[in-house]
């Protein structure tokens, strides 16, 4: 019972929507209806492969016709060309779909934003000038009246119907098993805030190349089998622009990021669009595009985020269904149930506290004219608080960027256990065992904080138990009670905890604090404080850059001084604030020569 209720909760909706199809595909009669209804379920196959690289992981592509349209072509190509069955070329042609997305992302995710978009849109009209200049003007599938159902060739519409469904069916799966999977919650979190994710160690090309990969292969199977049903293709049919914007226009006036919003974009859309187009274009030429454009412009303006997101909102539900975002009931947890920890604590135990885990030596960076790393060398030893403090502009954010590969050195050297770090990336230095939080805090808004913690939990060395890692990481730092709560409803105070509880969650070596007590009240501080010792007790060594210099003080083990990218002081936090030259970068030379002098 608890397999066929689960099995309800994730594809009892898929299920609906196949049979809702069938129904229809036994019910209509005419050939113009079973028409439709086919071309229908191919846009929704699109709109779903423009989703799931889109919705999911934000990569707005302006081009996703480039997909549509050589499944379209490859199909009918090697009908005329080499006799292939479309049975044979359907698969092949999706694999042509994948191999041509993942070439893209190769060349062009290394793009984003805009330019990622109008980059996208330069390969379908690229490829209508090819295939134009190829004389392949107009492709024809050619006839065989021999062996028709060899060719997928069928007297009754209905049967395209049935393969359409069947494609329809394996979309709405793919996007469900992603959905619900680690590689759907990576995706999520790189749409949310790509730096967090990398500094979690998330490897985003990776899976954003993935992402593409397999939208590329579903638009190719839309393409495909859209060929067999209009029987003829065109450049400007299958690699317009118009076929782009029509999974972007039905993505989008569904819901984005979900996997019934381009679902609800077709159904609605498409036969809007065919109805206005017969009824009222044929009586007042045009005016079925008015119509048509006035009604998605006022969805768009009453539901900006789609129609799906829009009745959840009414039904009082913010997120779609994330299992990772559900804390359930937190377990009974101790030290030693997360793997990991009580060794770290036996190393504490056992003197190794003062041996050096970090060591920076030499360490220089210039932007231009202006250095902000100058010969910069010091050593963070293991179990230790080190505060990193100096001047605003001293350069003590700059020196994080380049320990966790944010920002690259131009010399010097960074060793975490005799190991370099200089030369890896954000995600390699981050399963290295270097943890991060931010100046400006860095969440995904969109899961509560269990699931924030959730993605730090299972981007680390204990995937394997996440939830375990998770709900300790939150106990950790006090928010074992908030963990329901939506990040982006979430006080400052809870968002700065989070980013502790996610950094700890992956149980780093190291975790890089900057400014974590910024804007908080004087509460809020004190349990950021407790929060941090905490920490450090468990045996995670810490560097924290900080204003707040009374807790500071209570924090750090010991202090290194920064000014102008150079450091200037290092040593017991009382005594370095003693310090001549650390009053001087502070209050400047008169008042720092006059306090001494007092």
């Amino acid at each position: 019972m608890p397999a066929t209720d689960s099995f309800l909760k994730n594809y009892g909706g898929i299920a609906a929507v196949l049979a809702i199809g069938l129904l229809l595909a036994f019910g209509l009669g005419s050939a113009f209806h079973l028409n439709l209804l086919t071309i229908v379920v191919l846009w929704m196959v699109l709109a779903l492969s423009w989703n799931l690289v889109s919705g999911y992981a934000a990569l707005v592509s302006f081009g996703h016709a480039v997909f549509f349209g050589l499944g379209a072509y490859a199909i009918v190509l090697l009908q005329l060309k080499f006799q292939l069955s479309p049975w044979l070329g359907l698969p092949l042609a999706t694999l042509l779909g994948a191999a041509a997305g993942a070439l893209i992302g190769v060349i062009t995710l290394r793009l984003s934003g805009v330019y990622f978009a109008l980059a996208m849109l330069c390969y379908p009209m690229a490829l209508i000038y090819l295939f134009e200049y190829l004389g392949l003007q107009e492709v024809t599938v050619p006839m065989h009246r021999e062996a028709p159902l060899w060719f997928m060739q069928f007297q009754s519409q209905r049967s395209y119907v049935f393969l359409a469904l069947g494609l329809l069916a394996v979309a709405l799966v793919l996007c469900k098993m992603i959905e619900r999977s680690r590689f759907g919650l990576w995706l999520r979190a790189i749409k949310q805030n790509e730096p967090a994710a990398l500094a979690l160690g998330v490897h985003c090309f990776r899976w954003k190349l993935l992402a593409l990969t397999l939208s590329g292969g579903l638009g190719a199977a839309a393409g495909a089998l859209y060929a067999q049903v209009v029987l003829v293709v065109t450049p400007t049919s299958v690699f317009g622009m118009a076929v782009s914007a029509q999974a972007l226009v039905l993505t989008l006036f569904g819901g984005l990021g979900t996997l019934w919003g381009p679902v609800i974009g077709a159904v609605l859309l498409v036969p809007l669009a065919e109805l206005l187009k017969h009824e009222l274009g044929a009586q007042l030429p045009g005016i079925n595009g008015v119509i048509f454009g006035a009604i998605v412009i006022a969805t768009v303006l009453l539901a900006p985020r789609g129609i799906f997101w829009r009745v959840r909102e009414a039904l009082g539900r913010k997120t779609a269904s994330d299992p990772y975002s559900e804390p359930g009931e937190p377990p009974s947890l101790s030290v030693s149930t997360v793997p990991g920890v009580s060794a770290q604590a036996v190393a504490r135990e056992a003197g190794q506290t003062g041996a050096p885990l970090l060591r920076v030596e030499g360490l220089k960076r210039a932007f231009g004219g202006v250095t902000a790393a100058d010969n910069v060398s010091f050593e963070v030893r293991r179990g230790e608080i080190l505060g990193v403090i100096g001047p605003n502009g001293a350069g003590k954010t700059t020196l994080m960027n380049l320990v966790n590969g944010y920002i690259a050195a131009d010399a010097g050297s960074v060793l975490l256990d005799g190991a370099e770090l200089l030369g890896q990336s954000v995600h390699e230095v981050a399963r290295s065992g270097v943890g991060r939080t931010f100046q400006v805090a860095r969440v995904f808004p969109d899961m509560t904080l269990f699931g924030n913690v959730a993605v730090g939990a299972l981007a680390g060395p204990a995937s394997g138990d996440w939830r375990a890692a998770t709900w300790r990481a939150l106990d950790l730092v006090g928010l074992q009670g908030r963990a329901d709560v939506l990040a982006g409803q979430a006080t400052a105070r809870d968002l700065r905890l989070m980013e502790l509880a996610r950094a700890a969650s992956q149980q780093p070596r190291l975790i890089l604090v900057d400014e974590c007590l910024a804007g908080l009240s004087s509460d809020d501080v004190e349990e950021m404080v407790a929060a941090l010792l905490r920490l450090r007790d468990a045996g995670t060594t810490i560097m924290i850059i900080e204003h707040t210099m009374h807790a500071m003080l209570r924090l750090a083990d010991r202090f290194l001084v920064l000014d102008h990218g150079c450091v200037i002081a290092e040593g017991e936090p009382r005594a370095v604030m003693q310090l001549p030259q650390v009053l001087e970068a502070y209050l400047g030379r008169r008042f720092a020569e006059g306090m001494t002098h007092a």
